[in-house]
């Protein structure tokens, strides 16, 4: 019988990276492998599979790259939430704190319907001030988030409580080791 695929394995851990003292864990190390690329896709749809999904939203740009092949294989649109002023037409928008200053981010009004049920991606979940900033501009289209999804999470930064009561997913997991 075949092992499960070993995730750890394909992400690179960059020490005192971009700066002294913080661990940086690299997907890139993913996206050169296609069997682990696979893993992940793979797994994303055993873990949404059956769950009534409108859209899945993607935060700009790593979260793009995993979210674009689920969305294709479950059948549902892929929504890009960018950063400012990144996209043409109008736009929902939200400002947040990030370590050093802040950030803001924005989805196309006519890509977000009320009534929506979307799960919000991106590749690695910190802080979550990203992912509730995405939260709120597809709120603001009266949209519902069902749920958040990382291939990575870092729960040591405590996302978990930032985040609140929306489920949270990721594939592998670290706390700080």
């Amino acid at each position: 019988m075949k092992e499960p695929f070993s995730l750890d394995s394909a992400i690179r851990k960059i020490p005192d990276f971009p700066k002294p003292g913080v661990l940086f864990y690299d997907i890139t190390g993913i996206l050169i492998n296609p069997e682990a690329f696979r893993f992940c896709i793979d797994r994303m749809v055993d873990l949404y599979g059956k769950d009534r999904l409108d859209a899945i939203a993607a935060i700009e740009s790593r979260g793009f790259i995993f979210a674009a092949p689920f969305a294709e294989r479950m059948g549902i649109p892929l929504i890009l939430i960018r950063k400012k002023g990144k996209l043409p037409g109008k736009t929902y928008s939200c400002k947040y704190a990030l370590e050093y200053g802040t950030a803001e981010i924005e989805v196309h009004q006519a890509d977000v319907s009320p009534g929506q049920r979307i799960l919000v991606m991106d590749d690695l979940i910190a802080t979550g001030g990203t992912l509730t900033a995405a939260r709120n501009v597809l709120e603001q289209g009266g949209a519902t988030v069902t749920g958040f999804f990382g291939v990575v999470g870092l729960p040591f930064l405590d996302y978990p409580n930032v985040l609140g009561t929306i489920p949270v997913k990721t594939l592998i997991e670290y706390n700080g080791e």
